[in-house]
């Protein structure tokens, strides 16, 4: 794993592309679990608080498109650096958040900022790692996000169990998107350890051009090539690209989902946190797994038991709310969720690098993550309409038939748009 190919070391993006995540992910999930009772807090009803949580994977739609300009016109770096400001805008609205209208535009900053951060670094590996060994290098990345939404729970569980108050996990949020600015300042930089790489996949023109106008050409480039590349691919994106959206939607679904759940059989914060931080634990044990499943058996071996871990446990959620056991129910739902979801780590990702063009990547993977973050944003919306409107238990066991519907989109298209099975034997 050290050497993946001549010109791509592991160890050498570790820091550039690996830490950086790690840490912009633990802020984030240290907020994620809170969010429903700081809304409520503010004096939101059960569905309103979902909404509020749900603006962070709106916040993440909105920013697919711009996200590849952005890059495209400052670089990955710089990029970087400027979604972390936004994202600490963000966080510092939601802290003085006087109701839940100001908190949910704080929550929307963060999912923009955390748009840009999850576009460049895609594109960068899609670039360098080769098809051997892809799924591992993206399941890597899904892990520094697994890992965390381990360290950001926990430490919010510690932190309430002494001063028993939500909205102050937005100041571990706070910590760690500075730690992360700080990183991304003096970190080296990827550009120049590789090459200029640009996530459009355009090279910079040589000759006299100045740098600026060919930033400024990519970025037209990317911003007009968006709904372009959607209507070119369209008959890839409306088979595996809302097969991914489905994925999207369990995954955006569970983090809304079982915060909201604990608030209504009435689990307290603290012990919501540490459940939810135990849960990424097991999600984050199995992210290398899930890239050598991918890598060495194909990519269903490892997505159809992942969608599956994640739908069958919300459907028996459902029936469990007013039971004696609601709280236990809770606690193996949430663990049984994180092991499904960590067995699918990068599985939307390495199925975007498979399908995208090698010489210009990001115009697909933007078009592609757009769909599928499409799927995100809108699980959470309707999870918040069906609990106004029926109930929780209702939301919960709509998601989990959604995710079937999921399995049996990937099992229909997946060996038809990605043939690809894993490395040859030798004979």
């Amino acid at each position: 794993m050290s050497s993946m190919h001549p010109a791509f070391q592991i160890r050498s993006v570790a820091i550039p592309i690996y830490l950086p995540t790690l840490l912009f992910s633990a802020g984030e999930a240290a907020l994620i679990p809170v969010i429903p009772a700081i809304a409520k807090s503010l004096g939101s009803d059960l569905s309103i608080a979902g909404l509020v949580a749900s603006m962070l994977t709106v916040g993440i739609l909105i920013g697919d498109l711009p996200g590849g300009a952005i890059v495209s016109r400052i670089g990955e770096r710089m990029a970087m650096l400027w979604a972390s400001v936004l994202a600490l805008v963000g966080e510092i609205v939601a802290v003085i958040a006087p109701n839940a209208a100001i908190l949910g535009l704080g929550i929307l900053a963060l999912g923009l900022a955390t748009s840009v951060f999850a576009l460049a670094r895609h594109a960068f590996l899609t670039t360098f790692v080769p098809l051997t060994h892809r799924a591992r290098a993206l399941s890597t990345l899904g892990g520094m996000f697994r890992g965390g939404a381990v360290l950001g729970p926990l430490l919010t569980a510690g932190l309430l169990a002494i001063v028993h108050e939500p909205a102050s996990a937005l100041w571990i949020t706070v910590a760690f998107t500075v730690g992360t600015a700080a990183v991304l300042l003096f970190m080296p930089d990827p550009d120049q350890s590789f090459g200029q790489v640009r996530p459009s996949g355009l090279s910079r023109p040589t000759g006299r051009t100045p740098d600026h106008t060919a930033g400024e050409i990519e970025a037209q480039q990317e911003t007009h090539g968006l709904f372009r590349t959607i209507s070119r691919n369209w008959h890839i994106l409306i088979r595996l690209g809302v097969a991914t959206g489905v994925v999207a939607a369990l995954r955006a679904g569970r983090s809304v989902l079982l915060p909201l759940w604990a608030v209504s059989i009435g689990v307290s914060t603290s012990d919501t946190a540490l459940v939810i931080g135990v849960a990424s634990g097991l999600d984050f044990a199995l992210f290398f797994v899930s890239g050598q499943i991918m890598d060495r058996f194909g990519r269903l071996s490892a997505i159809v038991p992942s969608m599956l871990g994640m739908s069958l446990p919300l459907i028996v959620l459902a029936f469990t709310h007013d039971a004696a056991t609601a709280a236990l129910w809770f606690v193996i739902t949430a663990l049984l969720m994180g092991v499904g979801n960590g067995l699918g780590a990068g599985i939307n990702l390495t199925l975007a690098s498979d399908l995208a063009p090698k010489a210009k990547p990001a115009p697909f993977l933007g078009a592609f993550r757009f769909t599928t973050d499409a799927g995100a944003a809108t699980a959470p919306l309707v999870l918040s309409g069906l609990i106004g409107v029926a109930s929780i238990s209702i939301a919960a066991g709509s998601l989990g038939v959604l995710g079937l519907v999921g399995v049996g989109m990937m099992l229909r298209w997946v060996p038809r748009f990605v043939p690809y099975r894993g490395p040859k034997r030798a004979s």
